[in-house]
């Protein structure tokens, strides 16, 4: 097995099946298989989060962008009724300008993670990081005040906006 642990296979199996779905997401014809493709890519992004100890973040991760985002995202572009006939032509011009800039881009990251090879995992397994309660414990204890406050502001924003979209039923 080369040496290599269980957890090692999983991150190479899971990161070639983020960057498969990844592509699919760029190269696919079709926007709603497209926003599928980036559901499997964030699935497998979760599971990266596992592998890291980190059971909350993948959970999170699951519910808000895979749960919400995304099923609001198919929800538009479905509502949208996208059609290629009506869809104006990208000239060749914008074309190579776009793959110039994502080349530009592809060097760029590339220089920046050259010299991060000193950077140290995290051991799966030996961090209790990520774990719900050490998480519940930190921000309960640590960061109580900031956590009020954000949830007065929620809590705020949420009357603002129900007040704003409330109808007028006063007229006669």
């Amino acid at each position: 097995m080369l040496g290599l642990s269980i957890t090692q296979w999983l991150f190479g199996i899971l990161s070639l099946m983020a960057i498969m779905f990844a592509l699919m997401v760029v190269f696919t014809r079709s926007p709603v298989n497209s926003v599928l493709y980036l559901v499997l890519t964030f699935f497998c992004i979760a599971g990266h989060y596992l592998l890291l100890n980190a059971q909350f973040l993948a959970v999170v991760h699951i519910v808000v962008y895979a749960g919400a985002i995304m099923v609001l995202f198919l929800f538009i572009i479905m509502l949208m009724n996208l059609n290629a006939d009506t869809e104006p032509r990208k000239h060749i011009i914008s074309r190579i300008i776009a793959g110039v800039v994502g080349g530009m881009l592809l060097f760029v990251m590339v220089g920046a993670l050259k010299g991060a090879e000193h950077l140290q995992l995290v051991q799966a397994g030996t961090s209790q990081i990520g774990l719900v309660k050490n998480l519940g414990m930190v921000l309960f204890n640590e960061f109580l005040f900031p956590f009020e406050i954000a949830s007065v502001l929620l809590l705020s924003a949420l009357v603002g906006a129900i007040m704003i979209g409330k109808r007028d039923t006063s007229t006669n």
